[in-house]
Order: structure tokens, then C-alpha cells, then sequence
């Protein structure tokens, strides 16, 4: 029996995805339940469309995201921060502060748990900031750490 999977079945297959299923599992626990519905042919044009249409959404994500991740680059966010008298930092420089930064700058909003810090802030300098735009491209920022 040929069905169309309406949420993600373990062992079975994702949201969306058409597959066979013996007779009794579909009938007894697939329909039932609404995990699935028959793949008619009219089931079978709309399930289509709704992959067509998906695949549509995911490629301009995808050209937004690459977009974004070329203007990012072009990017420097400075970021003033008290420094001792041995020229150390007091406290860490954490993808919270250049996200709040960004916002502040430039008027960027990117999630800070999508912002990692290359290596380790010591001091004042000039360091890299990894933001993760999709989940598939990644853009790196320059982050300017300036003694306040």
C-alpha cells in the first residue's frame, strides 16, 4: 500500500515523503492515528506540489542566506572593552557582545548562539567572528577589540 506521510515516522520515512507500507500497518496504524493518508492520485498532485513548492522556499532561503553572507563579510565591528594594566581584558568577549554591537553599528540582528569567536580574545586587536547565517553557509565578520 502506497501512502503519503503527513509528520515524520520513525523507520519509516519524513514529512511529505510517499512510501510502501505493508497492507495492515497502513490501514490499522499509519490512517488511523493521521500519520499518513492513501497516495490517490488527487493525494498524490497536491503532495507534489507541496515538495514543488518547498523546494522553491529552501532554494530562496538558500540565495538570501549567501546574499547576507556577502554584505557580512564586508563587515568590522568594534567593540570597546576594559583592558588592565598588563594590557588584559577584564571579563571575555563573547558572541553576545558583538551581536549586541552589530545591532548597535550597524543594525544587524543575528541570534548571539550563532556567533563564535575564532581563537581566544587576550587583548586589544583585531580578531574573526564565525556567523552561522544558514545552516549550510557560514560568513566570517572582522571584530575589532579596542581598550576602553
Amino acid at each position: 500500500m502506497k501512502v503519503i506521510l503527513l509528520q515524520d515516522v520513525k523507520k519509516v520515512g519524513n514529512k511529505g515523503d510517499i512510501v510502501e507500507v505493508s497492507e495492515g500497518y497502513g490501514r490499522n496504524f499509519l490512517l488511523p492515528k493521521k500519520y499518513a493518508q492513501e497516495a490517490t492520485a488527487a493525494n498524490l498532485n497536491v503532495a507534489n506540489a507541496k515538495a514543488g513548492s518547498a523546494a522553491r522556499k529552501k532554494a530562496q532561503d538558500t540565495d538570501e542566506a549567501k546574499l547576507m553572507a556577502a554584505q557580512l563579510t564586508k563587515i568590522t565591528v568594534k567593540i570597546p572593552v576594559k583592558v588592565g594594566a598588563n594590557g588584559r581584558l577584564f571579563g571575555s568577549v563573547t558572541g553576545k557582545d558583538v551581536s549586541d554591537m552589530l545591532k548597535k553599528q550597524h543594525n544587524i540582528e543575528i541570534d548571539k548562539r550563532k556567533i563564535s569567536i575564532k581563537g581566544e580574545v587576550t587583548g586589544p586587536g583585531l580578531y574573526e567572528a564565525v556567523i552561522k547565517v544558514h545552516p549550510e553557509i557560514t560568513t566570517t565578520i572582522k571584530v575589532e577589540v579596542t581598550a576602553n
